[in-house]
């Protein structure tokens, strides 16, 4: 077994692939990277029963890797840059083999995949990261899942200017739905739901759009997200209509947000 483990700020997930099988992805939350990653791998393998002496190699990822030297329970332990693992993670299985993978964290970046070339064309600070400053500001709330039901239930177009608003037909290319304004009708009694519906609609637009420019003299009109903004239930209808705006195919895997862990164990067992 080659076990992948991608170490964030507080949150680790953890893949582990054996015999070409993806097996029991997890992920844990603590106070710091060290304790996070620890917390991780000993639930890992108390939880699937997973003897020490079977694991070939683990691979290291994320930003919190920095804060890890040496072997991992005395086991083989290397390192592998996030943007290579995003790439792998995100090919896994996709058939493509060119692509612009957008991994949406607590920021975002962009990376560019043709073939064995894997390129970091750039990021942007907006994110899931985003998403939760705005919700505790806002909603005073650091329940996600609680932010994400509101916008459900909320109606964004009553706060986003659309085209319909400000224009009696459709401009070429530009269906009514389409927003002109993020937050261009939103008044200062709007209803809560709407606000949230809102800001994940700002937040998922935004990386669409910067996808799109960021890859347009690429040629590459496939797009693969990975990471935890890419779970949110609004993420796929909103991509949906992206996809009809810019002409471009978006595709969101299975296991999306363990797919830089994934990469990272995929790297290993490529470069062997």
């Amino acid at each position: 077994m080659v076990i992948g483990i991608d170490v964030g700020g507080s949150t680790t997930k953890i893949v582990g692939i054996e015999n070409g099988e993806i097996r029991s992805p997890q992920f844990i939350k603590a106070e710091d990277p060290v304790t996070s990653l620890f917390g991780a791998f000993g639930k890992y393998i108390y939880d699937n029963r997973i003897d020490l002496s079977s694991i070939e190699q683990v691979m290291l990822t994320g930003v919190g890797s920095a804060y890890v030297e040496g072997n991992l329970y005395g086991l083989p332990t290397s390192k592998v840059d996030e943007f290579v693992a995003n790439a792998r993670g995100a090919g896994y299985g996709s058939g493509l083999d060119r692509m612009i993978v957008v991994s949406m964290g607590t920021g975002t970046s962009f990376i560019k995949v043709e073939g064995d070339s894997i390129e970091h064309l750039g990021g942007m600070a907006l994110g899931g990261g985003t998403l939760q400053g705005l919700s505790r500001i806002i909603f005073k709330t650091h329940d996600i899942k609680y932010v994400m039901s509101m916008a459900m239930r909320g109606d964004v177009s009553a706060v986003d200017l659309q085209i319909r608003d400000i224009s009696k037909t459709e401009i070429p290319g530009l269906p009514y739905g389409v927003t002109a304004s993020n937050f261009g009708k939103a008044e200062s009694n709007a209803e809560p739901d709407d606000v949230a519906a809102g800001i994940i609609n700002m937040i998922l637009q935004a990386i669409g759009s910067a996808a799109n420019f960021i890859a347009k003299n690429s040629g590459i009109q496939d797009f693969v997200l990975i990471g935890n903004l890419s779970m949110l239930p609004q993420c796929r209808p909103t991509f949906d209509k992206i996809e009809k705006l810019y002409g471009i195919r978006v595709h969101i895997p299975e296991f999306r947000e363990y797919r830089t862990a994934l990469g990272a164990a995929l790297s290993f067992q490529e470069n062997k």
